[in-house]
């Protein structure tokens, strides 16, 4: 039943709707307890910090980690790295982009989506992102020209984007594709795990994200040939550490100079442990995201996000259209009055790196270095009004954050309070 529009509300001096304070949106983070501190420890105790060699014979819980999430990803192979900015890079190399080559990101994700392209010497094109608020696969279509090589389809803020859309114009025009699931660990599209649709996929471990060691990240694919590339890219070339009897052990290889990007044995056993929690901390988020959207499919004043896939949601937040930027930045600030942890975009005077118009560096063509490279490349320029319909979406969004810690009254507070406020302010 939709709240009374005569309770107060507590940006007017009512009683707010929330009696506890928000748990922090750490899902992972915040379960840590004692197994990770014993698969910590029994690293130390073995002296075995390196995963490929120590003092003592000694499994590489990296390498056990990484089988164990190729499983959890439906995928035959899975690489530790040390972040997933550099498993971008590293994907988008071991993929075959060239430099000068261009990679489709959207207008929404965190910046390091695009770092990630000019670190591996391509150029970045953005692209608008559709009601989902991940990559339009129509604005996908536009930006394709005879250079673009890949697309970075981003399972942003939890939810899968238009994977089939994506992947036809990708065989259509050739292109790899690359997810970025880094927000969307445990996710899925039509029963497909997000990281197994695409010829790679990107997983954060970041202090942030579903499961977290602090930091790390790691590459999905079913391409041996790219597993192998991707192996010795992001291990300075060093890539005969996987082979006991040679490279002809897994067939033709191709030895890279490459980076340093690899993954420690105590970041391992962490995610090891981390990884047991994932499908139970999402199943909880799921399951509050519901209560949530049933809520708010009673206020017709509001336009739900739209789901491509509304089981493969992983369920960290839930996000709402209002009808303008106005309305999205007094709604917020009203719901943030009754104690729930919600926000929007629309506050220019506050940098969100997961918009595009706020990557400077990116806009004005910075490359790495003082020379520009790889922009050097390219005639394409950048705007911050680039993206018009993406800035407007965006703009007219309430996003509410969402914790695995937060108890079933906890919910029903949140749902009564935004029944409250957006029956009230609207």
């Amino acid at each position: 039943m939709i709240m009374q529009k005569s309770k107060t509300l507590a940006i007017n001096g009512g009683k707010a709707s929330r009696t506890r304070k928000n748990p922090p949106a750490f899902p992972g983070g915040l379960a840590l307890d004692g197994l990770e501190e014993q698969a910590v420890l029994e690293v130390l105790r073995s002296k075995k910090l390196f995963r490929y060699y120590g003092p003592y014979p000694a499994p590489s819980r990296v390498e056990e980690f990484e089988k164990a999430f190729a499983s959890a990803t439906a995928t035959q192979y899975a690489l530790g790295l040390n972040s997933c900015t550099n498993a971008l890079m590293i994907a988008l190399l071991a993929a075959g982009v060239q430099p000068g080559d261009e990679v489709i990101v959207p207008a929404y994700t965190f910046v390091a989506s695009a770092a990630a392209v000019v670190a591996a010497n391509a150029i970045p094109v953005i692209a608008e992102i559709d009601e989902s608020f991940t990559l339009d696969p129509q604005s996908l279509e536009k930006n394709i020209t005879p250079k673009t090589k890949a697309v970075i389809p981003v399972h942003m803020r939890g939810v899968p984007c238009d994977m089939d859309a994506i992947l036809a114009l990708a065989r259509k025009h050739r292109l790899k594709v690359i997810e970025d699931a880094a927000q969307a660990n445990g996710g899925s599209y039509h029963g497909r795990p997000l990281g197994s649709l695409g010829d790679a996929g990107c997983f954060s471990f970041q202090y942030h994200k579903i499961i977290t060691a602090g930091e790390g990240g790691a590459i999905t694919t079913n391409d041996k040939n790219l597993l192998n590339r991707a192996q010795s890219l992001h291990d300075t070339g060093a890539s005969w550490r996987f082979f006991s009897e040679g490279p002809e052990e897994k067939g033709p290889y191709t030895y890279f100079p490459g980076f340093n990007c690899r993954m420690n044995e105590i970041t391992g056993a962490i995610l090891q442990v981390q990884l047991k929690k994932r499908d139970k901390l999402i199943a909880v988020m799921r399951g509050h995201a519901a209560r949530i959207q049933e809520t708010l499919r009673n206020i017709p004043q509001i336009k739900l996000r739209r789901l491509h896939d509304p089981a493969g949601d992983v369920g960290v937040c839930v996000m709402f259209l209002v009808e303008s930027k106005a309305q999205a930045m007094a709604a917020a600030r009203a719901i943030q009055a009754e104690g729930i942890d919600a926000g929007t975009l629309g506050n220019k005077h506050v940098p969100d790196w997961h918009i595009y118009s706020h990557w400077d560096h990116i806009l004005n063509k910075r490359g790495n270095n003082d020379s520009g490279f790889p922009f050097t490349l390219t005639q394409r320029t950048y705007s911050k009004d680039m993206c018009p319909l993406s800035l407007q979406r965006l703009e007219s969004m309430i996003h509410v954050e969402l914790s695995p810690w937060l108890t079933k009254p906890d919910v029903e507070e949140i749902c009564d309070g935004l029944e409250k406020v957006l029956t009230q302010i609207l």
